[in-house]
């Protein structure tokens, strides 16, 4: 993993050339414990879970010299020292379109090498053919919001908007009207945010009124999520929950942080939007 002294600089919000040749140093790690030491997670940390990303422009030379090209699924652990930030994964991803690899499997094992050193834990990686039917959408169980009656957006999130009422249930809902903006240059980032729960009927208008409330909220894809499943876990003290946020793609990467009780709980496959 890289440590401060030799950390590349970041990139995001600044204008980059086309990176030629195979650059591993252009990979920029995010420390996850500043960020969950202002949610004021500590060890041991009440979810487990996975950041999986889709590379949908994932394109290298074979060993005669000859393009080939993949969607790579990029399933990163939530124990992770450090994430990778979104801009410099693309360059590093553009820096392989020209470099020559013995094999398929020669040019995973780098991916592995290579973002283990940032992240500090080894990544899950997959990687399909353009037209693989694995890669196909899948549809969301469970009530959308939606169209639900709601006030203005507030100004920040509040875990004080949501609201439970009584009795037990197990109920998934979904909104695809989640934005929030990057910490950095301050874009919008869009994205459908799935819940699932047993325990304490979480009162739907309330959640959505505080998902909407993260429109004007600066912070990366992860900590969003880890802030909605400690606010929900917090507040309504379920006896199970399950977080997934699936963000579209920008620049050919997609990403998709999914937080959970449940240690046995892998993220959802993407959706159509993305």
């Amino acid at each position: 993993m890289a440590g401060e002294g030799d950390r590349p600089e970041l990139l995001l919000g600044k204008p980059t050339p086309l990176v030629e040749r195979y650059a591993p140093e252009l990979l920029y790690p995010i420390p996850r414990e500043s960020g969950r030491r202002d949610l004021g997670l500590d060890e041991p940390l009440p979810f487990c879970g996975w950041d999986r990303w889709h590379a949908y422009e994932l394109s290298w030379l074979d060993a005669r010299g000859c393009p080939l090209s993949r969607v790579g699924r990029f399933d990163i652990p939530a124990d992770s020292p450090c994430m990778v930030e979104s801009k410099s994964f693309k360059l590093y991803l553009n820096s392989l379109n020209n470099t020559s690899f013995e094999s398929e499997r020669a040019l995973r094992e780098t991916l592995v090498k290579d973002l283990g050193a940032v992240l500090g834990a080894a990544p899950q990686i997959e990687l399909f053919p353009v037209d693989d039917a694995a890669l196909g959408a899948t549809a969301l169980q469970g009530l959308c919001l939606d169209g639900l009656p709601v006030p203005a957006p507030g100004a920040a999130p509040d875990a004080a908007l949501l609201q439970c009422g009584e009795g037990e249930t197990q109920q998934a809902m979904y909104t695809h009207l989640l934005r929030s903006l990057c910490p950095v240059t301050g874009q919008p980032d869009w994205a459908t945010l799935w819940l699932e729960y047993r325990g304490p009927r979480i009162e739907q208008t309330s959640l959505l009124s505080y998902l909407l409330a993260f429109r004007s909220h600066r912070d990366f894809h992860e900590q969003c999520v880890e802030r909605i499943f400690r606010d929900v876990l917090q507040t309504c003290e379920p006896g199970y929950l399950r977080v997934q946020a699936f963000y579209t793609r920008r620049g050919g990467l997609d990403i998709n942080p999914m937080r959970a009780t449940d240690p046995a709980s892998k993220p959802l496959p993407r959706l159509n939007r993305q």
